[in-house]
């Protein structure tokens, strides 16, 4: 590798260089010592990339913020970043973003390695508890990995770009809130995008110039192709864009990623205005509590930054966006929620709002392993394809291997314009693991490949609540999935697909064999029927990650809603919420572009209250 370095430009400093972060030898562990000093090559390389790394490119963290700000934005994730970004196009305002955890490490940009860093000190580490329907064979505790850094999980996932249905939006219009329909947040995902296969996907629902870079990966492995040949075969059918006029059937997505390279909230919205003197980022500071005084008026933010507690007050609003588990555990510690929770846990009662954490709902999903009896399992990085990468982004480290295929069906429980099932796969991805693949079994010496059904219209509900009133504490997550029998049925329907897909002529030429064995607990029932099924998805669940609804949006009519469709906080002045957390029904599929059309309603709504200029 010594003629690598001289890919890139001579001139790799600057004043603010970024190369921090975990490094690839921290994350990917490895027996051999030579594989150890490989990774510390390629991820000293990559720091120094400016196309990968952009350690130039990186927001420089506050060390001394200001003491007033008109707005405060808790949390840089998918919408938080979008929300800070956009308010602080008003040079008149002073606005201030809270991170908890550090800016997004090199070695998280190449696709390949989604995942890798999830389980460290990048991930809130976050387990569901008691559990009486959903993983089981983890005594009850679900893993949800969230990012804690900035970015938030935009930093870790396979990066697929989808919309939901239109008509999750007209059922949000349904339950009270108004201003959401289709018709209407289309412009603000179109706002959002840099859409550069514009010629092939059209402009009806598509954008051009945005800040968020929209495209297929420049690399599929050949098998993502025997995919879509299965899913014809078999008549599932195929689509050009998931979030075009025809959603249904199979196609390999388009994702936030910009020539071969991660483009996390962060990255987008962030590093290009990162000079703005009216923008403060303050990063590895966890705001522990909302100040809020006697008239129910929000008057600050008190955060955790180097070990000392210390205050930003606001004149204007404080915009949380701390996620699906962050943002109801900052309220409650607030004295915001059920009162009977906070009384118990000996916190001042600031406003009795029952709906906090309430409505916690969840993508839930099933897997079954196969092997292809004609490849070889893989390894992790090599030395070809690093070089490729480096060179020039392209080759199996540009793309999530077969994360990047996915289907939307319709099962037996829903109509055909409203599809309730997601297919996803797994396999192919060359990360820095010794095995490649994250999170997927070897089965011998034969190549992994999982496929994957997801109910996109779960009904179970569970609920975040605090543990205690100390802020370092995780919350208590019950998620309660799979507790409605329909959740279950979903994905049996879900299992018909995926050993139709296997049965096809096109797979068994590919040598696909199932992997999978019969789970102990379920072995009293035939293997691969609906009833093993209904036994097993309660055993060995997987969950998504696209948690939602805690904070619902819905009028004040509504029992559990916490925010008014302007996401204002229903009783508390100068208080809004701007992601995930909202969303009184998950979206049908990948959330997180809704999420960042989430945090441009928040911005828009914010300069429409207090700035008419800005429209003109």
């Amino acid at each position: 590798m010594a003629d690598v370095p001289s890919i890139f430009n001579s001139s790799t400093t600057c004043q603010n260089q970024f190369l921090g972060g975990p490094s690839l030898t921290e994350v990917c562990p490895s027996t051999t010592a030579t594989y150890v000093f490989f990774l510390y090559i390629v991820n000293n390389l990559i720091d120094i990339s400016p196309k990968i790394g952009d350690s130039c490119g990186r927001v420089t963290a506050d060390k001394k913020p200001r003491d007033v700000y008109d707005f405060i934005v808790i949390g840089g994730g998918a919408a938080g970043s979008v929300v800070a970004a956009r308010l602080s196009e008003i040079p008149s305002w002073r606005v201030l973003l809270i991170e908890a955890g550090p800016d997004e490490p090199a070695g998280a940009e190449i696709p390949s390695n989604f995942g890798v860093y999830l389980g460290g000190s990048l991930d809130w580490n976050y387990r569901t508890t008691n559990e009486s329907y959903a993983c089981l064979a983890q005594n009850g505790s679900c893993s949800w990995p969230r990012g804690r850094n900035l970015g938030g999980t935009t930093v870790h996932h396979g990066m697929a770009y989808h919309r939901g249905n239109a008509k999750d939006y007209e059922n949000w219009v349904a339950m009270g809130n108004e201003g959401w329909s289709w018709a209407e947040v289309l412009p603000y995902f179109i706002k959002s995008e840099d859409n550069r296969e514009i010629n092939r996907v059209g402009r009806q629902y598509h954008g051009t110039g945005g800040p968020m870079v929209i495209e297929r990966f420049p690399y599929q492995p050949p098998f993502a192709d025997a995919i879509l040949k299965a899913a014809e075969e078999t008549g599932y059918g195929r689509t050009e864009d998931m979030v075009g006029a025809n959603i249904r059937g199979f196609t390999v997505a388009q994702t936030m990623s910009v020539n071969g390279v991660r483009q996390s909230t962060a990255s987008a919205f962030l590093r290009p205005i990162r000079n703005r003197e009216n923008l403060d980022i303050v990063l590895n500071a966890t705001a522990t509590r909302i100040l809020i005084n006697n008239q129910k008026r929000v008057t600050g933010v008190e955060y955790l930054l180097n070990n000392r507690t210390r205050r930003a007050r606001v004149t204007r609003e404080v915009i949380v966006s701390g996620g699906a588990v962050n943002s109801p555990q900052l309220l409650l510690l607030s004295g915001i929620g059920p009162k009977e929770q906070l009384r118990s846990l000996g916190i001042r009662v600031v406003l009795d709002l029952p709906g906090v954490g309430k409505n916690l709902h969840n993508h839930v999903s099933y897997s079954l392993d196969f092997t292809l009896a004609n490849q070889q399992n893989a390894l992790g990085f090599n030395l070809d394809d690093v070089t490729q990468y480096l060179s020039n982004q392209t080759g199996p480290l540009s793309s999530s291997g077969l994360a990047q295929v996915t289907g939307i069906l319709s099962s037996r429980y829903t109509t055909s314009d409203y599809p309730d099932l997601q297919m996803f796969f797994s396999g192919f991805q060359e990360s820095c693991l010794d095995t490649g693949d994250v999170d997927l079994r070897n089965y011998g010496n034969n190549r992994t490949v999982r496929f994957t059904a997801v109910n996109l219209h779960p009904k179970s509900r569970g609920a975040i609540s605090l543990a205690s009133k100390n802020p370092l504490e995780h919350p208590i997550i019950w998620s309660n999935d799979l507790a409605d029998p329909a959740d279950v049925d979903v994905l049996v329907d879900g299992m018909h697909v995926i050993i139709n897909m296997a049965n096809s002529t096109t797979m068994k030429s590919q040598g696909l064999t199932l992997a999978t064995q019969p789970i102990d607990c379920c072995k009293e029932y035939e293997f691969l029927s609906d009833s093993y099924f209904r036994c097993a998805v309660h055993i060995d669940t997987r969950t998504e990650n696209h948690q939602t609804g805690s904070c619902k949006m819905g009028p004040s009519s509504d029992p559990l809603a916490v925010v008014d469709p302007y996401l204002r906080v229903h009783g508390i002045q100068g208080l809004r919420i701007a992601d995930a957390s909202i969303m009184p029904m998950v979206v049908s599929g990948n959330p997180q572009a809704s999420v960042t059309m989430v945090g441009e309603r928040a911005a828009d709504f914010i300069k429409r209250t207090y700035s008419q200029c800005a429209y003109l």
